[in-house]
């Protein structure tokens, strides 16, 4: 866990893609309970650490996480985040197979499937005939290539389950590391080459214009497509 950005109503943390969020079956510590622990110790807070979790990033994903650290600015983040275009989020993605198109918006129809936790893409035709599906919509431009990898730049149009990684998937470009939307291997460290780069937003209280960006992961092709776009 890395703190990128502080102040007295908002903390953002820079996740690693080994970091769970929030609490799941397998009880594993999560970046709540560190962060709280963070507050707590720097701060010497009796009691309680109230910290306010606005929105979520996989746990296979890296990258900013934002935390609410006063009542206040959850509730205002909370509906910034149901806006979506509050809020501009910008993520970066390494992909084996070179999108045919430099740049474009995808547009799909997805539906979650509870028991994989997996997202599908539902056709028009099956729309149409009453099949249950959500609209999501992205914009990604290539910014970079190594000699057998592209990196892409991505901005999220609306929130939906896996969206970014079954949205290029559909494309026939699968994040690196990502096997259940059709990578071929596992990554080193479990994790897939989707990370939360930029986020933009007014910030809740003080009204400033923030704008934080996160480091990438600390991997060599991550490295060298950082120093590549500059």
């Amino acid at each position: 866990m890395t703190i990128i950005y502080e102040d007295n109503h908002i903390i953002a943390v820079n996740k690693t893609c080994n970091e769970l969020v929030q609490g799941d079956k397998t009880g594993d510590t999560t970046l709540i309970d560190q962060v709280k622990a963070y507050i707590k110790d720097k701060y010497h807070k009796p009691g309680e650490v109230f910290l306010g979790l606005p929105h979520r990033i996989d746990r296979p994903t890296s990258g900013i996480v934002l935390f609410a650290r006063t009542s206040k600015a959850l509730v205002r983040l909370n509906a910034m985040f149901q806006q979506h275009d509050a809020i501009h989020k910008t993520y970066w993605a390494i992909v084996q197979q070179q999108p045919k198109q430099k740049e474009a918006m995808l547009e799909h129809y997805l539906n979650k499937n509870e028991q994989q936790n997996k997202s599908y893409v539902v056709s028009s035709a099956d729309i149409a005939k009453g099949k249950k599906g959500k609209l999501a919509q992205l914009r990604y431009r290539e910014i970079a290539q190594s000699d057998r990898y592209t990196l892409l730049e991505i901005n999220l149009l609306t929130g939906r389950h896996h969206q970014i990684r079954c949205q290029l998937a559909a494309i026939g470009c699968p994040i690196k590391g990502d096997l259940k939307y059709g990578a071929q291997r596992s990554n080193p460290d479990g994790g897939i080459s989707l990370h939360a780069r930029q986020i933009e937003f007014v910030h809740p209280v003080s009204h400033q214009t923030i704008v934080l960006t996160a480091p990438v992961p600390d991997d060599p092709l991550w490295k060298y497509f950082e120093e590549q776009v500059g």
